[in-house]
């Protein structure tokens, strides 16, 4: 069933199913290769909230999650300029660090992110996305897990937006046309 957000009219993409199914599937090697090594998880808001919720209620080792917001986007469009609205204020030197993002497209956001955090000295620093667009890459930066290597169409739902709108959805669908 497709959906109209603003002006848009967006298609089903990626099943509810098929997103947990990757999330558990994530967890399961997440746990396997962090068993006891408690890393810190720092999710980046808005988007990777539901990712970063069903990533933790699947893991089993202890880890620690914290949030910080980098956004670059504007209605579909990276915006080219990265805005950190709330700071890091957790201590990451010497941990072992997994960021959890929603997508990477550009790359731009993650880019300007990751020396910033290299600059506090974690022990490791991995990055799992939900969904990564290699065809929009402008600047590379390491994906080390992924679940869902996508075309570079604009997506929403399961914590994506357009203009603020479609996070609640639970499956995630792409723009038509």
């Amino acid at each position: 069933m497709k959906i109209q957000l603003h002006d848009k009219t967006f298609q089903p993409y990626i099943t509810e199913q098929e997103i947990q199914e990757k999330v558990k599937a994530l967890a399961a090697q997440l746990d396997q290769e962090y068993a006891g090594k408690k890393p810190l998880f720092i999710a980046i808001l808005n988007g990777s909230f539901m990712f970063a919720a069903d990533l933790f209620k699947y893991l089993s080792i202890e880890a620690e999650i914290c949030f910080i917001k980098l956004a670059s986007y504007k209605g579909t469009k990276s915006s080219g300029h990265v805005i950190t609205a709330i700071g890091l204020d957790t201590d990451v030197t010497g941990r072992d660090v997994i960021i959890l993002e929603d997508i990477i497209d550009t790359g731009k956001t993650m880019s300007e992110f990751l020396p910033q955090l290299q600059n506090q000295q974690p022990k490791s620093i991995k990055i799992a996305v939900l969904l990564h667009k290699p065809e929009a890459t402008v600047y590379p930066v390491p994906v080390d897990y992924c679940c869902f290597t996508i075309p570079n169409r604009f997506v929403l739902g399961y914590g994506l937006d357009y203009d603020g709108y479609g996070r609640n959805i639970k499956e995630i669908y792409q723009l038509e046309g």
